[in-house]
């Protein structure tokens, strides 16, 4: 009875991507909310010297966690897939290579914290962000174990509620107790809150390892096979932070903390496609043991319109009346703007690379690693020419950090156009997230968008942004999407 009743695989498997679509579309708008606090405490208590300092330090501790991992956020769903122990051991594996390297790169990082901080302003509690690292690594990997199993539920609740709550809160009450580190601090705690909930969550769901014990050659083995896995993790981390880390060298602290003020809205939308990846990850994993490459294809391209259609809608949301926002941080902040829309559209362009990656990662690793490579490299070449471009132009210091976001958009346009393309000759069919019947939805709400910026500040983003929200999904829903799309609003009910 349950043969006959249960839909086709395909089926499946959209229905799983758009249970994980609509959860985390949930969490997009929970962190949304969430983060708002933070920036304004942040902004108006600390001020944007202090923010530009947090950022500087951010790009050595969140690098160094990312590579902790070693790409076993993607591998770690293959290696669940093969089966050949306990679920829990693998994931046990998995956290002890990361907690040896997070470690080490920890006190590397310690011993030198003018990485950190290259003015040299710091306190010993500032250092002590780099006990963040091992937080980070193991939170991604329990939650990329939890995710294999499809629950994305429990991402939500780390990431979109649990650790932006915490580091609004602690970031108010750190002020009144250690006003100069207090935004270290308050991040430190915030990602071990979520690690906490992340591991709650998956002792529960995989129980403890069984009989397990170190195993250094399969560490070693380990490392080795996700190589390829983490050098494109590194450089697609790279590509969003590499704008940060060469304008600490060109401007000051203060814009540098701008910059950051509008980088935090811009990268809510890359949440919402990065999240998609380790429910993408077993979905493809399974066609590609399967070899059915038609499979992977319809994958790719259904997530990839999701993602490029509910970041089109959300880029112009916080685009158009993006001054009113930006104004959220305090009049100095509304120079910022430029880099918001440029950062807003660098997010929209990079999702057809980030769906093609999730396919050719397991299907062309050392490719797609050489197109990754690439793309950094003409990314680092276009910033530092944009930025001196723009200073020998004699434009202000808020008009040179635009420059590093639109060399950002840019390379990863070009980084979309090739990885697609690859993907596509490997499966034998084309791979695509645009659809003309956007523009149904594009249109009215850009024009609703441009009435509501003549609005005051306040009821331009809070009536503003929802208005612009609603007439676009709405047109989105009655002539953009098909019978598969609407499962993305479906519940799906058991066979």
């Amino acid at each position: 009875m349950s043969d006959a009743a249960s839909p086709p695989p395909g089926q499946q498997d959209i229905a799983a991507l758009a249970k994980g679509g609509r959860t985390n579309f949930l969490g997009f708008l929970l962190r949304l909310l969430a983060r708002i606090p933070f920036l304004i405490i942040a902004s108006r208590f600390y001020g944007a010297p202090a923010m530009g300092r947090f950022a500087s330090a951010l790009v050595m501790v969140e690098f160094a966690g990312m590579l902790a991992t070693l790409g076993q956020k993607r591998g770690l769903a293959q290696r669940l897939a093969e089966g050949d122990q306990h679920p829990a051991n693998s994931v046990g594996d998995s956290f002890l290579l990361a907690m040896a390297l997070s470690l080490g790169m920890g006190a590397v990082i310690y011993a030198f914290p003018q990485s950190m901080y290259p003015s040299s302003a710091f306190s010993l509690a500032d250092r002590l962000l780099v006990l963040a690292i091992p937080g980070l690594a193991l939170g991604d990997l329990a939650l990329a174990a939890l995710a294999y199993r499809f629950d994305v539920a429990a991402t939500v609740r780390a990431r979109s509620v649990v650790e932006p709550w915490t580091i609004s809160i602690a970031a108010g009450v750190f002020y009144f107790v250690s006003p100069e580190s207090g935004l270290s601090l308050a991040y430190l705690l915030s990602v071990w809150a979520a690690t906490a909930v992340a591991m709650f969550s998956l002792v529960r769901s995989y129980g403890l390892p069984h009989a397990w014990k170190p195993r250094p050659m399969l560490l070693w083995e380990l490392a080795r096979r996700n190589l390829p896995l983490a050098g494109a993790d590194a450089v697609e981390w790279g590509t969003r932070k590499l704008d940060v880390f060469i304008l600490r060298f060109f401007v000051g602290e203060a814009p540098l903390g701008i910059y950051y003020f509008a980088q935090q809205f811009a990268s809510l939308p890359q949440k919402l496609k990065t999240s998609f990846e380790p429910v993408l990850g077993p979905v493809i994993t399974r066609s590609v043991k399967d070899k059915d490459y038609a499979a992977i294809a319809k994958q790719v391209c259904q997530v990839g319109f999701w993602i490029s259609a509910a970041q089109v809608g959300i880029a112009m949301a916080l685009g158009i009346p993006g001054e009113g926002l930006m104004g959220l941080g305090g009049p100095a902040f509304v120079s910022g703007t430029a880099a918001l829309v440029f950062l807003l559209v660098a997010e929209v362009v990079a999702s057809k690379a980030v769906v093609s990656e999730a396919a050719l990662v397991y299907l062309a690793r050392m490719r797609n690693l050489w197109i990754s490579l690439a793309t950094i490299a003409v990314q680092a070449v276009l910033t530092i020419v944009l930025i001196v471009a723009a200073r020998n132009a004699g434009w202000g210091p808020m008009y040179v950090a635009a420059a590093a976001a639109l060399a950002l958009a840019l390379s990863l346009g070009l980084s979309s156009a090739v990885k697609s393309r690859v993907l596509s000759r490997i499966l034998g069919h084309s791979i695509s997230n645009w659809r003309w019947g956007l523009a149904w939805a594009v249109i009215p709400a850009a024009a609703l968008g441009t009435a509501v910026t003549w609005l005051p500040e306040w009821a331009e983003l809070s009536l503003g942004i929802p208005a612009i929200l609603g007439i676009y999904c709405y047109m989105l829903w009655v002539r953009s999407f098909g019978p598969e799309d609407r499962v993305l609003f479906r519940k799906q009910q058991a066979a």
